[in-house]
């Protein structure tokens, strides 16, 4: 019997190419990656269902590196969708090699997205991960070059797939066939590929491109806003936000909230002037319940040291201004 190790989102494409080669008599096992920008819930949910073993493998730091400076550039957003598959293979194939297995394969579909999934770019993945050889495509394997592991019976070419184009009706007609009836829903996997995260991504590498793993995930929270290339403000949203930006709080870093009722929390971050200080505060108070006051005292704490700031909330205007959309 072979062994397949495929990349394994747990997206109806990755199921149906996993159950395609399973019906055929080879053992598959998925892995999983996960990153600041996406994780395995949706992978682990399949295995579960699909009794398909998967390796979840963490790989958040090396990821980023590709992230700041990928070879094959950027899609619409911050998604280098080409070096990122490339670097999925490549570490696969290290699983590969030490568990055993005879190849890879994935559920991607020739032409399903024209930028990272036409000829060139399946072709320019392969040619990057230096596996290209151990690759299978099952879903549109018989629109594509034959493979070694067709060539040598590994896997029969004619009960592969010659699927392509974005409509997914034959993936939909392949689920329903063979009882495949929960699975995500396409898209909206991937923070990269969204408008918003990227554009805080984009500020956050621009100003910081020694950013690590933990300054991406503080992105995910509350309010981002730039007030100067080394200062940088997040402002929850709510009490829920409040807590999860006080996991992030470094000793050099500032917490600003009023000093007389309840409100926003923020974290102030770089190397603050004066200025930066009183726009901090200002923003913060914008949000909260002493917004239409003229004045609003603030606390300001920096590990050990308290004081207070009064301040004029910041207009509407000020805030849309500041803040990272």
């Amino acid at each position: 019997m072979s062994r397949g190790l495929g990349l394994f989102s747990g997206g109806l494409d990755s199921i149906l190419a996993a159950l395609t080669l399973r019906r055929q008599g080879v053992e598959v096992w998925g892995v999983t990656f996960v990153t600041p920008f996406f994780g395995a819930e949706k992978a682990r949910k399949a295995s579960i269902l699909l009794d398909i073993p998967i390796v979840v493998r963490d790989i958040g730091p090396v990821h980023l590196e590709m992230v700041k400076k990928p070879r094959y550039g950027y899609g619409k957003n911050m998604n280098p969708c080409i070096d990122c598959h490339a670097m999925m293979f490549r570490l696969a194939g290290e699983i590969m090699r030490e568990r055993g297995f005879d190849f890879l394969f994935s559920g991607e579909v020739l032409g399903q997205r024209p930028m990272s999934q036409n000829l060139s770019s399946l072709r320019a993945v392969a040619n990057a991960s230096g596996v290209g050889e151990y690759i299978l495509r099952p879903l549109s394997a018989r629109l594509l070059s034959v493979t070694p592991m067709e060539e040598n019976g590994l896997v029969d070419r004619e009960r592969l797939f010659d699927i392509q184009g974005r409509t997914r009706r034959r993936q939909e007609e392949l689920a329903r066939k063979w009882g495949v009836s929960e699975y995500p829903s396409p898209g909206g996997g991937c923070l990269l590929t969204e408008t918003g995260f990227s554009n805080r991504l984009r500020d956050l590498l621009e100003y910081s491109g020694d950013a690590t793993v933990e300054d991406v995930e503080l992105l995910k929270v509350g309010r981002q806003f730039r007030l100067s290339p080394l200062v940088r403000l997040v402002v929850g949203r709510n009490q829920s936000n409040n807590e999860e930006i006080k996991k992030f709080v470094r000793p050099e870093d500032y917490l600003i909230q009023a000093a007389e009722f309840p409100g926003p929390l923020g974290l102030l971050r770089g190397q603050p002037g004066d200025k930066d200080m009183e726009m901090a505060a200002a923003l913060v108070a914008g949000y909260g319940k002493g917004r239409d006051r003229d004045e609003v005292l603030m606390a300001i704490r920096r590990d050990e040291d308290y004081r207070t700031l009064a301040v004029a909330p910041a207009s509407r205007e000020e805030m849309k201004n500041r803040l990272i959309v």
